[in-house]
């Protein structure tokens, strides 16, 4: 056991683990990492509908389900221009990637502005083709988070930070 700290210390891994503390949206969230740090986290490869849009708080209520209060380990990807960890977040014990899963409940869609993971475009299509999450709204309610901010923006940083 305590070999198997050591070798997790050395290669960072309990640094990356932390419990969720605060969900702002389907997308953003805050963890309190092991050493007290509270990091803002904004899942990388998503793009959850914005507090005024339709499905908002269904799609917060889905990833409040996966990963509220639990401990999580984030995989960071980058740093955006708000100071944000930008990442993949799995569930621990169990591993689940929150990211594919909110894809896959159909709570957020593929951020194509930043991935092009085939594998989460697929998980996409199918909650689509299955009329999952926010794919069963009408058609005209189903207006993607990038395309919502740009038509509503009122200055400065967006709801999402986007």
């Amino acid at each position: 056991m305590a070999a198997g700290l050591l070798i997790a210390a050395c290669t960072g891994e309990l640094q990356d683990q932390g419990r969720v503390v605060r969900i702002y949206d389907g997308d953003s969230l805050i963890v309190q990492m092991g050493d007290g740090r509270e990091v803002e986290v904004r899942l990388f490869g998503i793009d959850a509908p914005e507090r005024r849009q339709p499905w908002s708080r269904r799609s917060r209520q889905a990833l409040s389900g996966l990963v509220r209060d639990r401990q999580v380990r984030l995989a960071p990807v980058t740093q955006d221009s708000y100071g944000r960890t930008v990442a993949v977040m799995y569930t621990l014990p169990d591993g689940l990637d929150v990211n594919r899963e909110m894809i896959r409940q159909g709570n957020a869609w593929v951020y194509r502005r930043y991935t092009r993971d085939t594998d989460l475009i697929a998980l996409e299509t199918a909650a689509r083709e299955a009329r999952l999450g926010l794919w069963a709204l009408p058609e005209a309610e189903r207006v993607p988070p990038w395309q919502w901010r740009s038509q509503n923006r009122r200055g400065g940083r967006s709801e999402n930070g986007d």
